[in-house]
């Protein structure tokens, strides 16, 4: 039985570090991530995290697990900024106003689909210009959803959450863990 990481996120690999996991094989699918029409959040998150596991290539034995994770401002989708312009048009929106960060995970083992997901409330600060310029010019904005990263300097902006820190990272640990198991993944013994 082999662990693949259906993802090239260093952060989900840091995570599943935490519990002592290390993935036989990273294979980030290529799909579509874009919102089908009137696509609510949750849903969204919880399809692509499913259709991710799905286009992971895996023997019959093997587990794929694979996420995705989506900032959403009531039903508005906050995917990764396409550049510093919409990056800063993303944060003056979540800023001073709470918002939702949904990670949804998928395990495969075969032709057996597990899947969960972590809702958490965020509430970012409103940000001074010198605030917003040097996190744009920091650069890691990139690749995140909603354009900030709480595990980073943005932490510096999140005065509160209500939820799972690990999920808003990007891999809720207790809902991974449960998916794992139940696929029959030795989470907790020598593997």
């Amino acid at each position: 039985m082999r662990l693949i990481l259906g993802s090239g996120s260093p952060r989900r690999k840091e995570l599943l570090a935490q519990l002592g996991i290390v993935p036989d094989a990273i294979l980030p699918p290529d799909i579509d991530e874009d919102p089908k029409k009137a696509e609510q959040p949750r849903p969204y998150c919880a399809r692509l995290a499913r259709e991710k596991a799905l286009a992971v290539a895996a023997a019959p034995d093997d587990i794929v697990l694979t996420a995705d994770t989506t900032v959403a401002l009531g039903r508005r989708i906050l995917g990764k900024p396409r550049d510093a312009g919409e990056a800063a048009e993303f944060l003056t929106a979540l800023g001073g106003r709470r918002h939702q960060v949904i990670t949804a995970v998928a395990v495969r083992k075969g032709d057996r689909i597990w899947a969960r997901e972590s809702v958490s409330a965020v509430k970012m600060k409103r940000l001074s210009d010198a605030e917003l310029n040097a996190y744009l010019a920091s650069m890691e904005w990139q690749g995140k959803a909603g354009g900030y990263a709480i595990q980073g300097a943005a932490g510096a902006f999140i005065p509160w959450i209500s939820g799972s820190f690990t999920g808003i990272v990007g891999l809720p640990l207790a809902e991974t863990t449960a998916l794992l198991e139940a696929a029959g993944y030795p989470v907790w013994t020598q593997r």
